[in-house]
C-alpha cells in the first residue's frame, strides 16, 4: 500500500528539529561569517547562532509590521533616550521558547550555550532605570500583543566601562559594536534629514497665508537600525528603531582635492557626533549642545518616520493622533510638541489650531522626578542658535497658554511665572517639562507616592490647571528577564508547585502563599538560595580574588551612584558593625557580606568620592583578621543588565535607603524583591506599594516619611546636633575624619564628613540612627532561617502587581486607548516559497 500523506518539510529558516538546527548554525557560520569550524572563533559561532535564532523570529517580526501598518490598528511610539535591553540571544530564545531545542542543537554541534550566551556583548544603548524601564516596557508590549514601536539612538559607545584602580572609579571607552551586531538590521532607504541652526524666513505661499520658512545651518542625515524585541510566546515582534546620525555628504571631493584632507570629512565628523556617545557630559557649553542636538535628532527623525509610515494609507494626517500614541518617557523627548506643530504647519500646512489638537491628542507624558533640577531646560542663547524655528514655535505655543492661565488665574502673576513655558528670571531658559505638560493629554508619574507629590510639588500648579491630565501608573519589570532567565533555579522551583502561567500573568505568584507554611518547601527555598548565592561568591573570588562565605547575609545595594540614593549611609553601618565588632569580637551578630554595585556620572564629584568610601572601607575591613569572614565589603564594577542578572538572585537583604519623597519609583526594589530578596527601606518611591503587597511585617522599614522630611528642613536641620548627640555616629564620623580608612589621609574623605555635618542634604544624620536599630531587627531575623525563608516565599507571591505587563495594560487602558492585535502566522508550504512578482513591483 502506497502511503500518501504529505511529507512536511521544514524551512531551514524557520524548522526547529535538532538536524535542521545544526545545518542552519553551520550555514550561518560558513555564508555570514565566512569561517569554517576550524577556523571559526568563539565570536564567530555566537554570530552563527545569533543569526540562526534571528531567522527564526523574522517570519514573526515581518508579520507583526504588516499587522501593524492596517489602518484601523493604532500603534504605540515609546520615545526614550535610553533603551536599556540587556545580551539579546538568551532573553530571545525563552520568549521564542526554543531554549530546549537549541540547547540540544549546540551540545550535538560540540559547542557551549552558556559559553555563546556570555560572549554577546551588551548594547550600551541605556545607563540606569529609564532605560531598563523602556526595555521592560518593550518586553510586555510584544508579550500583550500591543502593535509599538520603540525609538531612540543608536548609540556608537555606551556610556562607559567601568573599572576600579585604587579604589577610584576610571572610566573606559564601551566599544560594544567593535565586533558587530547580528540582530539590528539597517534601513538606509527610511533615512530622513534634520536641520539645525541656520534662520527662519518669513513667505507668502500662493493662497497668500504666512508661512515661516527654515534655512539650516547644516543638515544631518539619520538612518534607521531596527532591532526585533520579540513577546513571550505569542507571534508578536515589535520593532526598536535606533537613529545614527551622519553627514548628507560625508566626504567633500573639492576640498579634498585642494589638499584639505582634515577638512574633506568635517561635516562627517560633525555630524556623526550625535550618536556617537550615550549622555555625553554636558558640563562645558560643547556638552550642553551636543545633548541638545542629539535629543532633537532622535525625536524628529521618529516623527517623520511615523508621518511617512502613516501617509502611506492615509492621504492626510487629519486622522495622525488616532492610529499613533507616543509617550515621552520623561523630557528628553519633549522636544516632540514642538516638532510636531512646525511639521504640520511649517511643512505640511495645517492651521495652527488643527495642528495643536492633532499635537496635544498624540502625546503623553511620564515625569520620572521630583528633583527639581533634574526636570531639563535649555538656555534661550543656545536653544536659539540650535533650533530657531523650534524656538519661534515654543513663543507661540506659550503665549496662546499663557492667556488661557491668565483667564484661569486672573492677575497671579506668580502662577504665569511658574507655567510659563520660558523661564523669564536671569538667564532665560526653556522648561522642557513645561512643555511636555502643555503638549500632551495625559501627565502621569511612575509610583502611587510620586504621583501625589508630583501633584503637591514641581508640577502643583499645572494640577490646579490641568486636574484631568493627571494620573499614575506604577512602574513594573518584565518577569521574563528578571525571573526566568535571571534565576533559572527559581523559577524551576515555582513551576513545580504552581505551573508555568505566572510568567504571562504575575499575579499567579499568589498561588505559592500556601507553600510558606510547608516546611519541606521552605528547605527547597534555602537550598536553591545558597547555590544562587555560592554563584555569585565563586564570581566575585573569580573577579576580585575575594572570599566570601555564602552563608553569609548577602547585603546588597546596586544603583546608580549619588547623593540622594544614599550609598554612604550604607557604608556608616558597615564601620559601626566593624567599631562593635572590634570593641567586643564575642558579639552575637551573623556575618555579612555587603557588596555594591552602580556608576558615578563622570563629572559627578562626591559620587566617585563615595565610591572611593566604599572600597577604602572595604580595603580595611576585608584585611582585618580580628575581623575574618563575619563582615565582608564588595564593590563590584561596571554595573549593567548582564550584573543586575548574577546579583539580584543572591541577595538576602535589598537596600532601597533614599531619603524619603526623592525617589520617583525605583525598579531594583521591584527585582530583589520578585528574587526572595527582603527589603529594608524608606517611605520612598515604590518602596511604599511593595511594603502594601508584601506585608508590613515582611519589611524591614525605617527612616523620616516625606512629611517629616520636609518639617525637619522647614525647622532648620542642623545635621551637627546627630553628631554630638550620638557617640556611635560620632565615633564612625571620626574614624573616617582621621584617616583610618585613607592611609593616614585626613582630606581625602573630608569633602563627604564636612558635607554631612554641615549641610547632609538628604539627612543621612536624621536617619542614621533608625537605620542602624533597623538593621539589628534584620539580624535578628536572618538568625533564624525557617522565618527568613517564609518572609522571602511570601514576598515573592505577593509581587504580582509589580509587572510590566500590568503597568502596559494601564498605559493601554488609562492614556493610549490601545487594544491587543494578535499577529497570525502562515504555515511553511514549501511550493510557495518562491518569488512571485506577478501583480507587479
Amino acid at each position: 500500500m502506497i502511503n500518501t500523506t504529505p511529507v512536511q518539510i521544514e524551512d531551514d529558516r524557520t524548522g526547529l528539529e535538532i538536524s535542521t538546527l545544526r545545518r542552519a548554525l553551520l550555514d550561518n557560520l560558513f555564508y555570514i561569517q565566512g569561517k569554517f569550524p576550524e577556523i571559526a572563533s568563539k565570536n564567530d559561532f555566537y554570530m552563527a547562532l545569533a543569526y540562526t535564532v534571528r531567522d527564526r523570529l523574522l517570519q514573526r517580526w515581518l508579520n507583526t509590521i504588516q499587522t501593524a501598518m492596517k489602518k484601523e490598528v493604532k500603534k504605540v511610539c515609546y520615545l526614550s533616550a535610553e533603551f536599556l535591553v540587556g545580551p539579546h540571544l538568551e532573553n530571545n530564545l525563552i520568549n521564542l521558547g526554543i531554549t530546549e531545542q537549541v540547547t540540544q542543537a549546540i551540545t550535538e554541534s560540540g559547542l557551549n550555550l552558556k559559553e555563546l550566551i556570555e560572549t554577546e556583548e551588551e548594547p550600551g544603548l541605556g545607563n540606569g532605570g529609564l532605560g531598563r524601564l523602556a526595555a521592560c516596557y518593550m518586553d510586555s508590549l510584544s508579550s500583550l500583543e500591543v502593535p509599538a514601536i520603540g525609538y531612540g539612538i543608536r548609540y556608537e559607545f555606551g556610556i562607559f566601562d567601568q573599572e576600579i584602580r585604587d579604589g577610584w572609579q576610571v572610566e573606559i571607552t564601551d566599544k560594544w559594536l567593535q565586533y558587530g551586531n547580528p540582530w539590528e538590521i539597517a534601513r538606509p532607504e527610511a533615512s530622513v534629514t534634520v536641520n539645525f541652526g541656520g534662520q527662519t524666513e518669513p513667505y507668502t505661499d500662493d493662497q497668500g497665508n504666512y508661512r515661516v520658512r527654515w534655512v539650516p545651518g547644516y543638515v544631518v542625515k539619520g538612518i534607521p537600525y531596527d532591532t526585533p524585541i520579540v513577546g513571550y510566546k505569542v507571534n508578536t515582534v515589535n520593532t526598536l528603531r535606533l537613529w545614527r546620525s551622519e553627514a548628507c555628504e560625508s566626504f567633500d571631493f573639492q576640498r579634498f582635492n585642494v589638499g584639505d584632507y582634515y577638512g574633506a570629512v568635517d561635516d562627517k565628523v560633525l555630524s556623526e557626533n550625535i550618536s556617537k556617545v550615550l549622555y555625553p557630559n554636558d558640563e562645558p557649553i560643547q556638552g550642553k549642545k551636543l545633548r541638545l542636538e542629539q535629543q532633537y535628532f532622535f525625536v524628529s527623525c521618529s516623527l517623520q518616520d511615523m508621518i511617512r509610515i502613516h501617509l502611506n494609507d492615509n492621504p492626510n494626517l487629519d486622522n495622525f493622533q488616532e492610529q499613533w500614541a507616543v509617550q515621552l518617557n520623561d523630557t528628553h523627548p519633549s522636544i516632540g510638541v514642538a516638532e510636531l506643530m512646525r511639521l504640520l504647519v511649517d511643512v505640511y500646512h495645517y492651521e495652527w489650531e488643527k495642528a495643536w489638537s492633532i499635537t496635544q491628542n498624540t502625546f503623553g507624558y511620564t515625569n520620572h522626578t521630583l528633583l527639581p533640577e533634574a526636570l531639563e531646560k535649555w538656555s534661550l542663547a543656545l536653544f536659539g542658535n540650535l533650533l530657531p524655528r523650534l524656538l519661534e514655535i515654543i513663543y507661540e505655543i506659550n503665549q496662546r497658554f499663557l492667556e488661557r492661565v491668565r483667564i484661569k488665574f486672573p492677575n497671579d502673576d506668580y502662577k504665569l511665572s511658574s507655567l510659563s513655558i520660558i523661564d523669564e528670571s536671569g538667564n532665560k531658559y526653556v522648561r522642557m517639562a513645561n512643555l511636555a505638560c502643555v503638549g500632551s493629554h495625559h501627565i502621569n508619574g511612575v509610583a502611587e507616592l510620586h504621583s501625589e507629590l508630583l501633584k503637591e510639588t514641581v508640577l502643583h500648579d499645572f494640577y490646579q490647571l490641568f486636574p484631568e491630565k493627571f494620573t499614575n501608573v506604577t512602574n513594573g519589570v518584565t518577569p521574563r528577564r528578571w525571573i526566568v532567565q535571571s534565576n533559572p533555579r527559581l523559577t524551576e522551583l515555582i513551576n513545580s508547585k504552581i505551573g508555568e502561567n505566572w510568567i504571562k500573568n504575575l499575579q499567579e505568584l499568589r498561588y505559592l502563599e500556601g507553600c510558606a507554611d510547608d516546611g519541606g518547601f521552605r528547605w527547597a527555598w534555602h537550598e536553591a538560595k545558597h547555590a544562587i548565592k555560592q554563584d555569585l561568591a565563586n564570581y566575585i573570588h573569580q573577579k576580585l580574588g575575594i572570599i566570601v562565605n555564602p552563608a553569609s547575609l548577602f547585603d546588597v545595594q546596586v544603583k546608580r551612584i549619588h547623593e540622594y540614593k544614599r550609598q554612604h549611609l550604607n557604608v556608616l553601618h558597615i564601620i559601626t558593625l566593624y567599631n562593635r565588632l572590634k570593641q567586643n569580637p564575642s558579639l552575637d551578630i551573623p556575618p555579612r557580606t555587603f557588596i555594591f554595585g552602580g556608576k558615578a556620572a563622570p563629572g559627578y564629584f562626591m559620587a566617585k568620592r563615595i565610591i572611593k568610601l566604599i572600597t577604602a572601607v572595604g580595603d580595611v575591613v576585608n584585611n582585618d583578621p580580628d575581623i575574618g569572614d563575619r563582615l565582608k565589603v564588595i564593590f563590584l564594577p561596571d554595573y549593567n543588565v548582564t550584573f543586575g542578572q548574577r546579583v539580584y538572585p543572591a541577595a538576602d537583604l535589598s537596600e532601597q535607603i533614599s531619603t524619603a519623597g526623592k525617589e520617583a519609583s525605583g525598579t531594583g526594589n521591584m527585582k530583589f524583591s520578585l528574587n526572595g530578596a527582603l527589603t529594608i527601606g524608606t517611605l520612598d518611591g515604590a518602596n511604599v506599594e511593595i511594603r502594601q503587597e508584601v506585608g508590613e511585617e515582611n519589611f524591614f522599614l525605617f527612616g523620616l516619611t516625606t512629611p517629616e522630611v520636609l518639617e525637619t528642613k522647614a525647622q532648620g536641620y542642623y545635621p551637627r546636633g546627630y553628631y554630638d548627640s550620638n557617640p556611635e555616629l560620632k565615633g564612625v564620623l571620626d574614624l573616617i575624619s582621621s584617616g583610618f580608612f585613607s592611609r593616614g589621609d585626613t582630606e581625602l574623605f573630608k569633602p563627604i564628613v564636612d558635607n554631612l555635618l554641615y549641610d547632609d542634604p538628604y539627612l543621612l544624620l536624621a536617619d542614621y540612627q533608625s537605620y542602624v536599630e533597623c538593621q539589628e531587627k534584620v539580624s535578628q531575623a536572618y538568625k533564624d532561617s525557617e522565618y527568613w525563608s517564609r518572609m522571602s516565599i511570601l514576598n515573592v507571591a505577593r509581587m504580582g502587581k509589580f509587572s510590566s505587563d500590568r503597568s502596559i495594560q494601564e498605559y493601554c487602558e488609562r492614556i493610549w486607548n490601545v487594544k491587543a492585535v494578535p499577529v497570525e502566522l502562515k504555515n511553511y508550504v514549501q511550493a510557495e516559497a518562491q518569488l512571485n512578482l506577478s501583480n507587479g513591483f
